[in-house]
């Protein structure tokens, strides 16, 4: 086979995220088995691929998955929440707070807050290529909501609304019924009402949304 046939067949397996998947899941679930000794199904069902078409989508995604050992009950805290992004950021910013603190530091550098750089960056919509909210407006967010979809967790539930839910005209009631039933609510595509129809994907694509998507409509 020709090096540039090579090339071109690995380039599309690259591009076709269902090749990707079963060969992860497949490594995966063969060492899970071999650690565990035992052979069989792994995987309860299918890896699940969605359209996330606005904001109010991506942040309501990265909430219901940093929130998912609180609402399994593993733990009742953001910092002990083991395997979740939002562990990481928060071990991170801590660690660049305690080293901003230290003598000799450069006053400019002292004042940024420094992120992971395994994770996509946080910047509002000031920098590109960043995820466009303000970290601690996201922290503040998901322990906020936390609060909530963990009854016997322990911490301050603010009286006022995180700012970020302000900034995106999100409603309280609305923000954590997506959150909390995330994982029922929306079928290939993700995002409000109008946002579907702007994108033009017809009746059949929207149907895949589920009907219950039209119950959190932004406008």
């Amino acid at each position: 086979m020709l090096v540039s046939e090579l090339i071109e067949k690995w380039r599309s397996r690259l591009y076709d995220i269902s090749w990707f998947m079963k060969n992860l899941n497949e490594y995966i679930a063969k060492e899970a088995n071999k650690e565990d000794n035992c052979t069989g199904k792994y995987w309860e069902g299918r890896y699940k691929s969605q359209a996330l078409l606005d904001e109010t989508a991506l942040l309501s995604c990265m909430a219901y998955v940093d929130l998912n050992p609180i609402r399994a009950n593993m733990t009742n805290n953001l910092e002990d929440s083991d395997f979740t992004s939002i562990q990481e950021r928060i071990s991170h910013f801590k660690n660049s707070k305690a080293s901003a603190q230290k003598p000799n530091q450069n006053n400019e550098n002292a004042h940024q807050i420094k992120q992971p750089k395994t994770l996509k960056s946080f910047g509002t919509r000031v920098y590109e290529n960043t995820l466009p909210f303000s970290l601690l407006d996201y922290l503040e967010l998901v322990d906020w909501t936390g609060c909530h979809v963990h009854p016997k967790k322990k911490g301050y539930i603010p009286k006022s609304v995180p700012d970020i839910l302000v900034s995106l005209k999100i409603e309280e009631a609305t923000w954590l019924v997506r959150v909390q039933n995330y994982g029922n609510h929306y079928g290939n595509f993700v995002g409000s009402k109008t946002v579907l129809r702007v994108n033009q994907m017809g009746q059949a694509q929207i149907h895949w949304a589920k009907r219950y998507l039209y119950n959190f409509s932004i406008l």
